[in-house]
């Protein structure tokens, strides 16, 4: 069954975020935009260069109302020194998660149990809650900030817009789509 459209289920977990520890849970999501980035540990190759992008595109996305929470199978002390020893990491101001229990990665339906690990997901949440985009890479393929960017921007016009879709390749002010029985065939 697909995450899609359902609700983010209850869980409670520490984050690193800005120097301090901070509880957080499901309830932090309401009301507004969030991606929950998974990603598969901390101190290894393909996620320093994923989560430094993130960090770069930062501030596009608190733009646009949405938070990010970068999420591995680390706990937050973990996420702490890495924040610390990093040039990459340490430009992050997002919140770094620590699921150390794997809840987040079982409720996402990302763990790779046998490594106690999590796939490469990105979770796109609405402000009712409710996932809108799911992605899952394989391990060695690392994501695009920028294509995030584009996604959660057609998310947002989807949600505000009743009625209208966003086209493949969809930018920001392009036309969008008005499904009906006088589109069919001519696209």
């Amino acid at each position: 069954m697909s995450l899609i459209n359902t609700e983010v289920k209850p869980f409670q977990a520490t984050a690193y975020h800005n120097g301090q520890f901070v509880e957080i849970s499901e309830a932090d999501m309401q009301g507004k935009w969030s991606v929950v980035f998974f990603y598969p540990a901390d101190f290894t190759f393909v996620c320093p260069t994923e989560l430094g992008d993130l960090a770069d595109h930062y501030a596009e996305f608190q733009k646009m109302g949405v938070e990010i929470y970068s999420v591995s199978t680390d706990t937050h002390f973990t996420h702490k020194a890495w924040h610390d020893s990093s040039d990459e990491i340490g430009k992050i101001q997002y919140l770094m998660v620590g699921d150390p229990t794997w809840t987040l990665a079982k409720n996402f339906e990302v763990l790779i149990e046998e490594e106690g690990l999590a796939d490469r997901g990105t979770f796109v949440i609405d402000p009712d809650g409710k996932i809108q985009i799911i992605e899952i890479n394989a391990g060695g393929i690392g994501r695009d900030a920028q294509e995030l960017l584009r996604k959660v921007k057609a998310a947002q016009y989807v949600y505000t817009h009743p009625g209208e879709v966003c086209p493949a390749k969809w930018k920001e002010g392009h036309a969008t789509l008005a499904p009906s029985i006088d589109l069919i065939g001519k696209i």
